[in-house]
């Protein structure tokens, strides 16, 4: 095949999902929504509530919109594959949903970072909270989060783009960096180096902060008393669960990928199984971080019970 002649891909994973297409399209559908519309619940009550404008809650209204950015990235393109008989996606729409999905999971875990960070604040030293956490720090944790993961891949997804494909068979249900590359017409081990590099740089740093956020809380609260203890505990279970929720994804990412070149690849493992661990890495975080600080969070889930309860009186 000539260098440059393929312009649309085809994702195979979608042709394990034919028998049951209808019902998978409504059960992706429902997760959308739900996705969106629990985010968006989140953002409106942090955002319409003077009380909820403290950084942590700002930090969790940016932790909402990523997810949001993350649903938009993937789940209308997998509503529309299951509704085709190709399963086709041009290289245009392909390059714009990696670069999408890619800086989705480093702000994810960037943001992730930087609350750790708020919260090793708030324990730690909690009489100088409101000078090291400014309005204007706030905003400018807020803008590093998206800006330097979006700046980092930005530059490796320029060589990502500038490829040409002799192969059109992607076995995702979603286009990703290192997926494509594998079709290049080209030797890729170069930008594969560059490719780790840049993964490095969106997740050691950090991993380091939130590493280093909880051992500085872990070391004060082991010296403070019990009740101390007891209201770190509230304050960081929140943070902690969306922080495991997310690397469970991590790790499911992972294991599709060690499944996909080992010998659990030869149907020891159910494909759909297979396909459920790709999706989980862009699904499940979005979908229960919202959930996740509605519950553990008194004071966004007194606004949510109050929100409900105002359009239950407006809808009688």
């Amino acid at each position: 095949m000539e260098n440059g002649s393929v312009v649309t891909f085809i994702l195979k994973p979608y042709t394990e999902l034919e028998d049951h297409r209808y019902l998978y399209f409504t059960g992706f559908l429902l997760l959308f929504i739900l996705m969106v519309l629990t985010n968006v619940i989140l953002i409106t009550i942090i955002y319409t509530e003077r009380g909820l404008h403290e950084p942590m809650y700002v930090f969790m209204c940016n932790l909402a919109v990523n997810g949001i950015y993350g649903a938009l990235s993937l789940l209308p393109s997998v509503l529309v594959n299951l509704t085709s008989h190709t399963y086709e996606i041009s290289l245009t729409a392909c390059l714009l949903q990696i670069y999408c999905i890619h800086t989705y999971a480093a702000v994810e875990f960037t943001t992730l970072a930087v609350m750790g960070y708020d919260r090793f604040v708030a324990i730690c030293q909690p009489l100088h909270y409101c000078q090291l956490m400014s309005h204007r720090k706030v905003c400018t944790l807020i803008a590093l989060s998206w800006m330097y993961p979006c700046i980092v891949f930005g530059l490796y997804f320029i060589l990502t783009a500038q490829r040409t494909f002799c192969d059109r068979i992607i076995e995702r249900v979603y286009c990703i960096s290192f997926e494509l590359l594998k079709l290049s017409c080209l030797e890729i081990s170069i930008q594969t180096q560059i490719g780790f590099v840049v993964a490095i740089l969106l997740i050691v740093p950090q991993l380091l902060m939130i590493l280093f956020s909880y051992a500085q809380i872990l070391r004060v609260c082991l010296f403070a008393s019990k009740e101390s203890q007891t209201k770190a505990i509230q304050t960081c279970t929140p943070h902690l669960l969306s922080v495991i929720n997310y690397s469970v994804g991590c790790l499911f990412e992972l294991i599709s990928n060690y499944l996909k070149f080992s010998h659990f690849n030869t149907g020891q493992v159910p494909y759909k199984a297979r396909i459920f661990l790709f999706l989980y890495f862009m699904i499940i975080p979005p979908l229960f971080n919202p959930v996740i600080y509605g519950v553990s969070i008194t004071a966004i889930r007194v606004q949510i019970f109050k929100l409900f309860t105002t359009c239950k009186n407006k809808l009688g």
